[in-house]
């Protein structure tokens, strides 16, 4: 079969204000980057508050494996399948992250006959969101160090600065750095660090906010830095909200484009689900809901994090309550996770499959702690026997969950028609009670333990002595009612990713917490996790090129 981006740069596209017309939209509530994508205005927005919501379907997946498990793909070959069954559909995906597309993820568009396009922009500069991110970001940055070396009127301790640089980009060198070396009009010394954009609380904080009255409040409550006194320094302190705001005006209007068979795609905000919180805007599925009768998004990596935080984050903080999810695995990963090695996944091994499942299990159980209808669905592979499709099938059902065969990468909307009247159906006949893991008046400490035993399986967790003091310091600032948001590896349910299936007896460390108060959650930073990756010994970067004209070599 052809590359994904063989098949994206051969697909024919409809003109974005021809998708539009399928949610009911015309040309003047859109404003255009180019001929294939579009902004949704902040007329077109303000104009949806009175009308109902649809049906919204939230599709998670079992932890990641080499062997590559499909959600994305899968969402939106669903959102092709609810087309050709002439259900008003749209999906709400987050947007890919630079460092991925170069490092070795690759992109977030999708895969075969089941993406969204244009693939190569949406891959790179888009509309340019990101850059609008990373640049306000970096703002708040410039204008805290020209505060200190200004004379430093609020009392900054440069030992207690908080607030990270950004860069959009797998950058290991930039983790831990020196600032203000050189003359002394150069700055005042000090250390420093980058992350990575998606892991900023400016993706959060643009992902979380309703409008943009909420985003400045957002964006006012951002702490930077500490007093010797040992009170916190705000973004607002320093005036930088203002400007901050005008950088990201633009990028708060949710991004309209399409699938290769022309369903409308809603593409806004793309935090990493192991560092960050994992969703799309809220300001983007929100929009979805008023638009269509039923919408499919997605949570980044596995259930234990994208869809924890798709629940306990964003879903109670802009009061959102799924109808059913769908949960991704494919045959491999279970193989993967019972054992086999990676060159070994197309055999049929039964035991494996059965040793393997205990992960799958375990995600169903999560899932079904939030009250809402699960439907598993095996993204099928050629290698796939009928003993095996057959063997799990039946598991799922044991277990009270719907199950539907998806070919979407191979077949696009046809390929995922089982999986689209599965979902209909379930929509139909079950109802979803939906609530979140903990309340609200849990202490932070008492969260992340509900997380870390009842999501991951835990037995204990510990805190480097740093982390419960920060804890602290944030319950005595007033925080203590906020979610928790777990930095962990996505590979293992644990926070060891080599631990496979589902690992019991295990501790989880935090090693270190801090405040997003922007946003409104805590950040709790599980085992070795950075928030600022690298590149791998082979970074995809060295296989992309521009020939004749056409980007080559992005997946």
């Amino acid at each position: 079969m052809k590359s994904d981006i063989q098949i994206a740069q051969e697909a024919s596209m409809l003109p974005i204000t021809e998708v539009a017309k399928k949610l009911d939209l015309d040309t003047d509530e859109l404003e255009l980057y180019g001929k294939y994508k579009a902004k949704l205005s902040e007329n077109l927005i303000n104009s949806l508050a009175s009308k109902p919501n649809g049906k919204l379907v939230l599709v998670t997946a079992v932890n990641p494996t080499p062997a590559g498990e499909g959600k994305t793909t899968t969402t939106v070959g669903i959102g092709e399948a609810f087309g050709r069954l002439n259900k008003k559909a749209v999906i709400a995906l987050r947007e890919p992250s630079l460092g991925p597309c170069f490092g070795i993820k690759g992109g977030a568009a999708g895969g075969g006959y089941a993406q969204v396009v244009p693939m190569e922009d949406l891959n790179l500069h888009f509309t340019g969101d990101f850059h609008a991110i990373t640049s306000a970001n970096n703002l708040l940055a410039a204008m805290l160090d020209n505060h200190i070396f200004q004379g430093n009127k609020l009392g900054i301790d440069p030992k207690q600065v908080v607030w990270k640089r950004c860069e959009d980009m797998n950058d290991r060198a930039l983790r831990n750095c020196i600032v203000g070396l050189g003359k002394k009009s150069d700055g005042v010394v000090r250390e420093d660090h980058f992350i990575i954009t998606v892991a900023s609380e400016i993706m959060a904080i643009l992902c979380l906010s309703d409008d943009m009255e909420d985003l400045k409040k957002r964006l006012g409550r951002i702490i930077v830095a500490y007093k010797y006194d040992g009170s916190p320094v705000t973004a607002a302190d320093l005036n930088a909200v203002g400007s901050m705001a005008a950088l990201l005006k633009d990028a708060m209007q949710p991004n309209l484009i399409q699938t290769l068979e022309h369903t409308p795609a809603i593409v806004h905000g793309g935090p990493f689900a192991n560092i960050a919180h994992g969703c799309n805007s809220v300001r983007a599925t929100k929009t979805a809901l008023k638009l269509a009768d039923y919408v499919i998004t997605e949570a980044g990596f596995g259930a234990d994090l994208g869809a924890e935080k798709f629940f306990d984050i964003k879903c109670r903080m802009a009061g959102l309550k799924p109808d059913a999810v769908v949960l991704v695995a494919t045959v491999r990963a279970i193989k993967y996770n019972g054992g086999v090695e990676k060159t070994e996944l197309g055999t049929e091994n039964l035991e494996a499959l059965k040793k393997g499942i205990a992960n799958l299990e375990k995600h169903i159980e999560n899932l079904q702690k939030y009250n809402v209808p699960v439907i598993v669905t095996l993204n099928r592979f050629l290698s796939d026997t009928d003993a095996e499709l057959a063997f799990v099938e039946k598991f799922c059902r044991d277990r009270n969950c719907d199950f539907a065969l998806s070919e979407v990468w191979e077949k696009g909307g046809e390929g995922g028609i089982a999986l689209a009247e599965r979902i209909l159906d379930t929509l139909e006949n079950k109802k979803s009670n939906f609530k979140p893991l903990y309340e609200d008046d849990l202490t932070l400490c008492q969260k992340i333990e509900k997380v870390c035993k009842e999501i991951y399986g835990a037995e204990n967790v510990t805190y480097d002595a740093g982390a419960l003091k920060e804890i602290k310091k944030i319950e005595d600032m007033g925080y203590g009612k906020c979610p928790v948001c777990l930095a962990k590896n996505q590979y293992s349910l644990s926070d060891d990713p080599k631990k496979l299936g589902r690992p019991t007896g295990f501790t989880v460390n935090i090693r270190e917490a801090y405040m997003s108060a922007g946003a409104g959650f805590l950040v709790a930073i599980t085992g070795t996790m950075m928030t600022m990756p690298g590149l791998p010994k082979v970074p995809a970067a060295e296989g992309i090129d521009v020939i004749d004209g056409k980007i080559r070599g992005l997946f």
